[in-house]
């Protein structure tokens, strides 16, 4: 059996209040799925309260409200859930970077990081080396160019959803491209975690 396939991958997709964490914006929602062989076996999903306005841009982008999210879980509330989903799984998100930065700064937040040796995949990087000929290499279009059916964007869970067919579309293309193995879909697809150091003192290990 092809080997990518074999690997147990985390799907996930955040919407935030924003763009930059660093200028204050939070997550306020995650979901992931987790696969393996190409199926999905397992799902997280969960609103997220900020601890902060959301402003209009946000809202207007992905429809969520104050009201959605103020009886939500804080980030520190359900981080322990998301770090037990996350496990020892390679993660995949689309345009990875974003998702990544997020992550990782909500981790900082409670003292913690992502695992030095827990891989990050993008499937941006994946969809430009393999269909250069397409002019947009945003989710939807991706979607609409691989004929993947598109219920809903713009939310967590709809996205991760999409992201997951279109990472098994990649998939499926990655052996004409010599890419046949875990290791080198990380190598050329892969994207660096950022270590931010919020709190003082030493950071612990997630895992």
């Amino acid at each position: 059996m092809f080997k990518l396939a074999d690997a147990e991958y985390v799907i996930f997709d955040v919407e935030t209040t924003g763009l930059s964490p660093l200028e204050g914006d939070r997550i306020i929602e995650f979901a992931a799925l987790k696969a393996r062989h190409g199926r999905i076996v397992e799902k997280m999903t969960s609103l997220v309260n900020p601890g902060r306005p959301l402003s209009a841009g946000a809202q207007e982008i992905n429809g969520i409200t104050e009201d959605m999210v103020k009886d939500a879980p804080t980030s520190s509330e359900i981080l322990p859930q998301i770090i037990d989903f996350l496990g020892n799984a390679c993660l995949v998100a689309h345009n990875a970077s974003f998702d990544v930065k997020f992550l990782s700064y909500e981790l900082s937040l409670a003292g913690r990081r992502l695992k030095d040796e827990t891989p990050a995949v993008d499937t941006m990087k994946m969809s430009r080396a393999f269909l250069p000929h397409l002019t947009s290499h945003r989710l939807e279009y991706l979607a609409r160019s691989l004929g993947i059916t598109i219920v809903s964007t713009h939310r967590a869970e709809a996205d991760a959803e999409l992201t997951f067919h279109l990472f098994n579309r990649l998939v499926s293309m990655a052996p004409e491209y010599d890419v046949h193995n875990l290791t080198t879909l990380v190598t050329q697809f892969g994207v660096e975690k950022p270590n931010f150091r919020i709190q003082q003192g030493p950071q612990p290990s997630l895992f």
